[in-house]
C-alpha cells in the first residue's frame, strides 16, 4: 500500500509542483494586478484633479476676462460723458442758466466751491481709484419752487446736460412765507441742496 501510494505521490510530484508554482505565479499576479490597478486609480484621480483644477482656472479667467470687459466698457462711459478730465465749470454754468430758464424756474442760487478730493463721508472707499483722483466740487444750491416737480426736474436736466457725475448729498425743503414782491408769482417751497460735481483727475507722479 506504502509503495503504490509512494509510486502515486511521485506520479504527482511535477503535477504538485507545477500547482504549487501556477498558484504562486497567480498569486504573483493578482498582487501585481492590485498595484498595477491602484497605481491606475491614483493616477486617474491626480488627472481628475488637475483637469478640475484647469476647468476651474478656465473659469476664473472667463469671468476675469467680462470682469475686465465691463470695466473697460464703464471706462469707456465715462470718458464719453466727460468725467475723465478736467471739470468744465463754463459748461455747468452755462447748462444751469438754459435749464433755469427753459423751466421758467422763479430762482436759482449756487455756490461751487474749489476742486478737491472727494471727502470720505461722500465716498467712504477713499478719492484713489487706480491711477486716478475721484475730484469733487461741491454746490450749494438754493432754490425757489412752484412744487417739488421743480427741483426734481431741474436735477435731472442737469444729470443729462452736464459732463460730471451729480452726487446729490442732501436736499432740505421747506415752505416759503410770504410773496416775492408785487405781481410776482409767490414761491410756495424753498430748497437748499448740497451737491458734488464729480470727475476723475488722472493723478500727478
Amino acid at each position: 500500500m506504502n509503495f503504490e501510494f509512494a509510486k502515486d505521490l511521485a506520479r504527482l510530484r511535477w503535477s504538485l509542483i507545477l500547482l504549487v508554482a501556477a498558484i504562486v505565479v497567480g498569486t504573483a499576479l493578482v498582487v501585481f494586478t492590485q498595484r498595477k490597478v491602484a497605481k491606475a486609480e491614483a493616477i486617474d484621480h491626480r488627472l481628475t484633479a488637475q483637469l478640475s483644477d484647469i476647468r476651474g482656472r478656465l473659469a476664473r479667467s472667463h469671468d476675469e476676462e467680462e470682469d475686465m470687459r465691463g470695466r473697460i466698457q464703464r471706462f469707456r462711459a465715462l470718458g464719453e460723458r466727460g468725467i475723465i478730465g478736467q471739470e468744465e465749470r463754463l459748461n455747468w454754468v452755462e447748462q444751469i442758466a438754459r435749464i433755469k430758464a427753459a423751466r421758467r424756474l422763479l430762482d436759482v442760487q449756487y455756490e461751487i466751491e474749489p476742486q478737491a478730493p472727494i471727502s470720505a463721508t461722500a465716498l467712504p472707499g477713499g478719492a484713489t481709484a487706480g491711477p486716478y483722483e475721484i475730484m469733487s466740487s461741491t454746490m450749494k444750491l438754493h432754490m425757489q419752487l412752484l412744487d417739488e416737480e421743480d427741483l426734481l426736474g431741474f436735477l435731472a436736466d442737469l444729470r443729462q446736460a452736464v459732463r460730471a457725475q451729480l452726487l446729490v448729498r442732501e436736499c432740505k425743503i421747506e415752505r416759503a412765507t410770504g410773496a416775492t414782491g408785487p405781481g410776482a408769482i409767490p414761491p410756495q417751497l424753498l430748497a437748499d441742496c448740497t451737491i458734488d460735481w464729480v470727475t476723475l483727475r488722472e493723478k500727478t507722479p
